[in-house]
């Protein structure tokens, strides 16, 4: 398993080994003692989620105030998604930079979203199934969102922006200047 720090060196992206033979695959996706190493703290992941989605669909950008904040590790278990991660933390070096990176089924590839960042996604292929752990319970009346479409994000969705389809609550997300002061900026929201 390897831990690839990004541009915004707290999103990691994680590639698993993989044994193959005719049969098929083995891939170990999560192991606590490499993933704490990794993070340099330990996080404990308390619900996983799984959602379905066809061509087009953007889930996102959303997170959970604190004290109900959530870290992500997330992957593709059918299908390939652009996976996108927005520092929101009001005095980091990358306030307002995003990560994007392409996961699918093929690459197998995970990326971990700490808290103090928006996350979305937006399906490639015909459908994905997309999976989650989370290391805070889903709360709804602290989800809030940002504008996936925020012209100062820039971020390119590598998709016809008619063809995206949204919910109707990810219409109306503020922009990024417009947002509450949720997060300070802090490297570790683990210790």
């Amino acid at each position: 398993m390897e831990f690839i720090p990004q541009a915004i060196p707290e999103i990691l992206v994680i590639e698993p080994e993989i044994h193959g033979d005719h049969r098929g695959y083995f891939a170990e996706t999560y192991r606590e003692d490499k993933f704490s190493d990794a993070i340099g703290s330990k996080v404990s992941f308390i619900q996983d989620n799984e959602s379905k989605s066809s061509y087009g669909v953007l889930r996102g950008l959303h997170f959970q105030i604190p004290p109900f904040s959530q870290g992500k590790l997330v992957r593709v278990i059918e299908g390939k998604v652009l996976d996108v991660a927005v520092d929101i933390r009001k005095g980091s070096p990358s306030f307002g930079s995003h990560i994007a990176v392409e996961l699918s089924d093929k690459n197998k590839r995970q990326m971990f979203i700490p808290r103090g960042f928006a996350h979305g996604f937006v399906v490639l292929s015909e459908t994905a199934t997309f999976s989650y752990k989370v290391d805070s319970y889903y709360s709804p009346e602290n989800e809030q969102g940002l504008a996936f479409d925020d012209k100062d994000l820039s971020i390119d969705w590598k998709i016809d922006p008619k063809k995206i389809r949204l919910s109707d609550k990810d219409i109306n997300h503020p922009k990024l200047g417009e947002l509450d002061s949720y997060f300070e900026y802090k490297t570790n929201y683990y210790e």
